[in-house]
């Protein structure tokens, strides 16, 4: 069978690093002096090791909320006799000033600090522990590196305790002492978001051997500059930097660039106009470019051919047919054209393999793409547009969609408007159109990033989107390896008295559908996360409103399926006056079919509990427990499952029943009379796991009325629905019952009957297993 979209399995080395960072004091390390953990004295970790072990952690630290940080993990990484640390991507906040200290005595080859916004001027000092080795440096974003905090000096003493460390860098506190002096082999720059107050030409004047710049978003006050590295720099990224004809004038000396990025967040902010004679300068100047970006720039029309005079035929990439007059003067078709938020997306004839725009998904998705890591503002506004084409259209590359806004998700798990979009594209990407084609690795990757963003973001839409997306999986089996988390996260969105209504009901619909049809463990865990009592605020609140909608009905049936055969379930449903208010919901919606079947159904599990029965023997219970069995609500549903709990009941014998009002034997006169009134045929609102709790009915003589509803229930399932019920009612050992029922004197003849009906029944399945009924069951419960 062929394999899925996104179905290739983690490498060994992937896993093995995984391991051992969740098992770090079983794996490689020991809990030493005041509990500080340190690398085994027996292990060496070689750099390929190292670098896998700290750039993972820092995904795991990012996008896995149930992974643990340790709290000086980079101190593990101190030695270099023990571990060598050459290429390290460290991001977020999460990253302070102490961890690059701990690792300043490494050789780091490549260091990536990205939006790292807690650390100080002194990491300043730090980085110069690297100038002799590092070839790549990123610093994009850490908009504080180049200020001290509190106006301290930017020396500091090593043996000193961290006492500042929480505190913020001072904006006005500028670190002015430190210079690139001395980093000789470093030729990868990345210096975006650098701020205003830094002098650019001065900082990076030491730097003789540069071959890629990127100062986005930095204001430069001069240009002339750049041409220092005219004769060695392939790479220069000026995104956010306003243009000017001196700027223009500059780029077309570094002619040694393959790539060129002068684009702009939007159109909006840009004053400069494009022309004609500008790209012209630089196509005919820059000779040797593969990757040209001019994204959000202003063009003016005669940049274009008319369209009368374009080539005829298909789109071609062919310089000379393009429909942009300056870039016929190319050699050959770049690899790379940026043209987002441009008007030249849309002509026909491109020069260029990839081209980021907005006219078709190819250009969509070549725009998330390249946005995605340093400018989430334009990875959010393609993302946007994917949704409209998944939404409206159909997305024709399904995986790369996906993956691309899975990793938008995780690289921005912060950026609200990335967490909006994304989950938005994600309900659409995730439907029955596409499911068929999706990886269960795939689909595992998705309900992460869903549940990263329901745990950071209580904002309503980000919820609803999140809610709506996991309606899109089979619940439960999809979500069974997030089961508790799932759960968790669904009742903490339930706990506001006064949520929002549409969020409110997909969150109660899902926590039905996750614990209808789990196991018994994960219903008990489940339960003392608060689930009932969450539950029954929400019936509560509603009563209160005096409104019978989904969100009551839910969270009966939710209840319902929570309590099924989970003794300590239906406790807690009795601790929280939930008898109470099932009585409440009797009178106040007398009307209301499927709420009054949900409420028996649950019930019925209660019932089944020996010890709780007695809590369920008074005369205001017994009564309108017998009231119901003249119900004709939901077809028999209502009449059978108040029955139900009655044969339960009855089944303590008569030295239980502690009261002369109403009387057991009308009682059970009113049972036999609502069973013989029912049609065996009905089709059934009910879906039932095991028979254990009818077939404990079945041999006794103290309630022949329990047996008799015990004996009519399995011939109606078993006749409706025999290629379900007949195997499961052999597995179980119904049938060595039936026959002690047809020994059984005490058994009535109705009873009998209708044993030997089922045992039938039974038997001819087992010749001829043929399905013949094809009754669609609805599973809106489970057994109760």
């Amino acid at each position: 069978m062929a394999a899925k979209a996104g179905d290739n399995p983690d490498s060994l080395m992937t896993l093995a690093t995984v391991f051992c960072l969740r098992n770090l004091r079983k794996t490689m390390c020991y809990q030493g002096f005041r509990n500080k953990l340190s690398i085994r004295s027996d292990i060496f970790l070689p750099s390929e090791i190292c670098d896998k072990l700290v750039n993972m952690y820092m995904d795991l630290v990012h996008t896995d909320s149930n992974f643990e940080p340790e709290e000086s993990f980079l101190q593990l990484f101190s030695d270099p006799r023990s571990t060598r640390l050459t290429r390290v991507q460290l991001r977020e906040d999460f990253v302070r000033d102490k961890d690059l200290e701990a690792i300043k005595k490494q050789d780091l080859i490549e260091l990536h600090l990205t939006y790292c916004n807690s650390l100080s001027s002194r990491s300043l000092k730090t980085l110069a522990c690297f100038r002799e080795t590092l070839v790549s440096l990123c610093l994009f974003g850490c908009s504080h590196i180049f200020y001290r905090k509190g106006g301290a000096p930017l020396a500091c003493n090593e043996d000193s305790e961290d006492e500042d460390e929480e505190s913020p860098a001072s904006r006005q506190a500028l670190e002015t002492d430190f210079t690139f002096q001395g980093f000789n082999r470093l030729r990868l720059l990345n210096l975006g978001g650098l701020p205003d107050e830094v002098d650019t030409e001065t900082l990076l004047k030491p730097l003789k051997s540069l071959t890629s710049l990127d100062l986005s978003n930095v204001q430069l006050l001069g240009t002339a500059f750049l041409t220092q590295w005219k004769d060695r720099l392939a790479s220069l990224v000026l995104y956010n930097v306003d243009l000017s004809e001196e700027l223009v004038s500059t780029l077309v000396q570094l002619v040694n660039l393959r790539h060129l990025d002068i684009s702009r967040e939007s159109r909006r902010t840009s004053k400069f106009k494009m022309t004609k004679k500008i790209l012209t300068a630089i196509v005919q100047r820059l000779v040797n470019l593969v990757s040209f970006d001019i994204s959000g720039h202003i063009m003016l029309d005669n940049c274009t051919v008319p369209h009368f005079e374009e080539a005829m035929g298909r789109p071609s990439i062919e310089p000379c047919k393009s429909s942009i007059y300056p870039f016929q003067d190319l050699k050959r078709p770049l690899q790379f054209l940026g043209l987002y938020d441009t008007t030249l997306c849309n002509v026909t004839h491109i020069p260029a393999y990839k081209v980021t725009g907005s006219k078709n998904e190819d250009q969509v998705l070549n725009a998330i793409e390249a946005y995605t890591d340093f400018r989430p503002e334009l990875a959010h506004r393609a993302i946007n547009q994917l949704f409209d084409i998944a939404r409206i259209q159909h997305c024709s590359q399904l995986l790369r969609a996906l993956q691309l806004v899975i990793a938008a998700l995780k690289c921005h798990k912060y950026d609200k408007s990335i967490q909006v979009t994304g989950s938005a594209a994600l309900f659409y990407l995730t439907n029955t159109e596409y499911r068929s084609d999706q990886s269960v690795r795939l689909r595992r990757e998705v309900i992460q990033v869903v549940l990263n963003g329901m745990e950071q973001y209580q904002e309503v839409t980000v919820q609803r989107n999140c809610c709506l997306t996991l309606c899109n999986f089979s619940i439960p089996e999809e979500l069974e390896f997030q089961y508790s988390r799932v759960n968790q996260l669904l009742l903490k969105i339930l706990e506001p008295a006064r949520q929002d209504e549409s969020i409110q009901r997909i969150a109660v619909h899902l926590c039905n559908a996750l614990v209808c049809q789990v196991d018994n463990h994960h219903k008990e865990a489940v339960g003392k996360m608060g689930f009932v009592k969450t539950m029954l605020n929400l019936i509560q609140k509603k009563l209160q409103d005096r409104m019978c909608d989904q969100v009551m009905e839910f969270s009966w049936s939710a209840l319902w399926n929570i309590t099924d055969e989970t003794p300590d379930n239906c406790q807690m449903f009795l601790n929280c006056q939930g008898m109470s208010l099932f009585l409440e919901c009797l009178q106040e919606f007398p009307d209301k079919q499927e709420l009054h079947r949900n409420m028996l159904g649950l019930l019925g599990n209660v019932a089944e509990v020996k010890a709780l029965r007695p809590q369920l023997l008074t005369p205001q219970f017994i009564t309108v427990f017998s009231n119901l069995l003249d119900s004709k609500a939901d077809g028999i549903e209502v009449s059978y499952n108040a029955c139900g709990v009655l044969s339960h009941i009855m089944f303590d014998g008569p030295e239980a029943w502690s009261m002369e009002d109403p009387h057991r034997e009308a009682v059970m006169e009113k049972m036999w009379e609502a069973i013989q009134s029912w049609d065996v045929n009905s089709r059934r609102n009910i879906n039932y796991r095991s028979f254990e709790p009818i077939l404990r009915l079945l041999p006794q003589s103290i309630s022949p009325v329990s047996q008799h509803w015990a004996t009519w229930a399995l011939y109606n399932l078993v006749s409706v629905y025999p290629a379900k019920y007949c195997p499961l009612l052999i597995k179980e050992g119904g049938i060595n019952l039936l026959e002690r029922v047809l020994e059984l004197e005490s058994s009535q003849p109705e009873t009998k009957d209708m044993a030997r009906k089922v045992m039938e029944q039974c038997e001819n399945f087992k010749e001829d297993p043929m399905e013949t009924n094809h009754a669609q069951e609805v599973n809106f419960g489970q057994r109760g």
